[in-house]
């Protein structure tokens, strides 16, 4: 049946095409007029697909601490977007396009992305809800870019880390139980927000966006959040080695002249989710397997010397 369903495309192809076209260039274009429909399908998927998971973060939201919610739409939506608020340090960046390919000491690159100095600031007052909530943007539904990959992960993340700070102090009631039976949403966002950052490492950007830092930023305080993150690595866990694994195979593969400075961030974020307990050891493994298969290509290299 295959095979005469096949002859009788041949068939209707040859007989259809308009005159001064080959059956091959008919084809071709059949197929690339096909081909641009899946993908403008694929698109719209795509673009629903992050729309149910907003809608989903929502309801999370709303079960964990309808308060909060309630709060949140007081607010004023027409705050400046977290894409357009990119900020550029002068001298961060200057040393940053210095770097000649050779290994520099100074942490320009890193405290660019604004976290070995910012992470280890007080916690923040009650107010950063509305500041955090003012800054990050709702999903727009018109244009999915690589940015909002990040940035939407980060809106959701960011309002469980503030409910779980203000519930801590006894300001709001929370019920982050809800989490365990919603794990498909925590462990979607989170999983967005992995993807988003390593397309970016990958990428790299100087001085680093303002959504990328953000995501950082998020990312760490997820999972050193003592009640939080036993949800998170419980959930993601095997999310969280492949993002390990990505950052270092960024770091060993990365051939590229100015690589340096660049990759000393992608360390420094490695070094951050190795202070995690249940991260440390997985993280150290991995290393050393690194370590190992470099040893390994050392003996092979000084056998095949040594035979000659």
């Amino acid at each position: 049946y295959l095979k005469i369903s096949k002859l009788a495309l041949a068939f209707a192809i040859i007989h259809s095409k308009p005159p001064g076209k080959s059956s091959k260039e008919y084809t071709e274009y059949l197929a690339k007029t096909v081909s641009e429909q899946e993908f403008g399908w694929k698109w719209k998927v795509e673009v629903l697909e992050a729309e149910v998971l907003r809608l989903r973060q929502e309801l999370l939201l709303n079960r964990i601490s309808p308060r909060f919610c309630l709060e949140k739409r007081k607010q004023d939506t027409s705050a400046e977007t977290l894409l357009g608020q990119e900020s550029i340090n002068p001298t961060s960046y200057s040393s940053q396009l210095e770097d000649s390919g050779c290994d520099v000491c100074n942490d320009s690159a890193f405290d660019s992305l604004g976290i070995a100095s910012d992470f280890h600031q007080s916690e923040h007052n009650v107010n950063t809800s509305k500041h955090w909530l003012e800054r990050v943007p709702p999903l727009n539904l018109c244009h999915t870019s690589k940015e909002q990959s990040v940035t939407a992960p980060v809106r959701f993340l960011q309002c469980l880390l503030e409910i779980r700070k203000l519930s801590e102090r006894g300001i709001l009631q929370a019920d982050f139980s809800e989490l365990e039976n919603d794990s498909f949403t925590i462990c979607n966002s989170v999983s967005e927000l992995l993807d988003g950052l390593t397309f970016f490492y990958n990428c790299p950007k100087f001085p680093a966006p303002s959504f990328l830092t953000e995501g950082v930023h998020v990312l760490i305080s997820l999972i050193t959040d003592t009640k939080l993150s036993n949800y998170v690595l419980k959930k993601c866990f095997k999310k969280m080695e492949e993002f390990k694994k990505n950052l270092i195979q960024i770091i060993l593969r990365n051939r590229s002249v100015n690589r340096f400075q660049a990759l000393h961030s992608v360390s420094q974020t490695l070094s951050l989710l190795g202070r995690n307990n249940i991260l440390r050891n997985s993280l150290i493994s991995l290393l050393l397997s690194e370590v190992r298969q470099f040893a390994e290509q050392l003996l092979q290299a000084h056998q095949v010397l040594s035979s000659f």
